[in-house]
């Protein structure tokens, strides 16, 4: 295979940048995530890759419920903050306020609005697993633009 056509080829395709929280019992986990797409109407399903090695994999894994937080075009430093695993600091989180989700995982206040629900697959394959989330409630903040990789000058895929 051509490695350089294939990198070039799969960071055509167009990402947005959310961020995944996910709770169990007092640790949260925010974590900057692109590999996202809706992949069902009936029942609402959404597929997430996520970081083998990472916190909010775990969090994931353990609580079986997530919340997905749509960026807003605009908010780079926000994606950018969620890069790491950060730690709650007085009702906060790198800086940014959250509230709980009706299944208990974490969404950003600032963000467009989220999808919520509960992980109903599990496919650990690679660097990254990919998790199918089943939507169970849905919260809109006010209409805008999604965040984009594009956007941010950054990629991320190939």
């Amino acid at each position: 295979m051509d490695e350089a056509a294939k990198k070039f080829v799969l960071r055509m395709i167009p990402y947005g940048l959310y961020v995944l929280g996910a709770k169990h019992g007092e640790e949260i986990g925010l974590a900057t995530v692109n590999w996202v797409t809706q992949a069902s109407f009936s029942p609402p399903l959404v597929v997430i890759g996520v970081k083998a090695d990472s916190t909010t994999h775990e969090l994931l894994e353990s609580s079986k419920k997530f919340a997905l937080s749509m960026l807003k075009s605009g908010q780079k430093d926000i994606a950018y903050t969620f890069f790491k695993h950060l730690p709650p600091e007085n009702g906060k989180v790198g800086g940014c306020a959250y509230s709980l989700a009706g299944n208990g995982a974490p969404t950003l206040d600032d963000a467009a609005g989220y999808v919520a629900g509960d992980i109903v697959e599990v496919i650990k394959r690679g660097d990254h697993s990919i998790f199918v989330g089943e939507v169970t409630e849905a919260q809109l903040h006010g209409e805008a633009e999604v965040l984009t990789l594009k956007e941010i000058g950054a990629n991320y895929g190939g």
